[in-house]
């Protein structure tokens, strides 16, 4: 149990970290400096947007 939930928190921080990146690039150009953990939250939403806009209907 412990290796799966540490497995998840791996492949999550992972999966976030281009639109955490993305988004740090683009906040640090505007003025705000902030680090990866302060835009971890917006870049989990950006991702899930991106993830549900991208996904195919039936």
């Amino acid at each position: 149990m412990i290796k799966l939930a540490l497995s998840f928190a791996v492949v999550f921080l992972v999966a976030t970290f281009p639109a955490t990146w993305l988004m740090m690039l683009f906040l640090g150009n505007v003025g705000i400096h902030v680090g990866y953990w302060g835009t971890l939250p917006l870049g989990i939403l950006v991702s899930a947007l991106l993830g549900s806009a991208s996904a195919s209907t039936y």
